[in-house]
């Protein structure tokens, strides 16, 4: 039988991230893991209910970054949403500066919330006040609406979330 020492170490001085630090790292990364179980055992079957801004079944909007208020993929929202986020949006720089500038830092990661960050290119479920904050300033990025929530509709037409579509 082989050396498991001989054969696998990992040259530690190639990395400074310490035991520690990773221990640290990966009870967060189990905490996010967990508590993204619980809200998706709480959302369970919502997706199937809600629809989307054509009324058919809302389509998951993204796993890479996985998106929504239930970290689910889905622009899916409940009475625990109080941001209502439900607009699928493809991330574009000028709305991400827009948000932080706003307040909002959509750029920085928050690993306590599971938030990874992000940049351009990426989609994201957005709160439809912002969304259309966003849109009367011509910053609104543009939008999933098979992946869009039809209580988007209550802050927003469907003609203007059409002028935004990506296509």
């Amino acid at each position: 039988m082989k050396n498991f020492n001989q054969y696998y170490l990992f040259p530690l001085f190639l990395t400074t991230i310490t035991f520690a630090q990773t221990k640290n790292k990966i009870e967060q990364n189990c905490l996010i893991i967990n508590e993204s179980k619980k809200l998706k055992t709480n959302n369970k079957n919502m997706n199937n209910q809600q629809k989307n801004v054509f009324g058919s079944n809302l389509e998951i909007a993204s796993l890479s970054p996985i998106t929504g208020f239930y970290r689910d993929g889905f622009c899916s929202t409940g009475d625990d949403d109080h941001g209502i986020h439900v607009v699928a949006a493809v991330m574009t720089d000028a709305f991400l500066n827009y948000s932080k500038a706003m307040g909002n830092d959509l750029i920085t990661p928050n690993l306590n919330y599971g938030f990874p960050g992000l940049k351009s290119g990426d989609i994201w479920c957005l709160c439809a006040k912002r969304y259309k904050e966003a849109f009367d300033k011509g910053l609104a990025p543009p939008v999933l609406l098979k992946s869009t929530n039809i209580k988007t509709l209550k802050f927003m037409s469907l003609d203007q979330l059409k002028l935004n579509e990506v296509k």
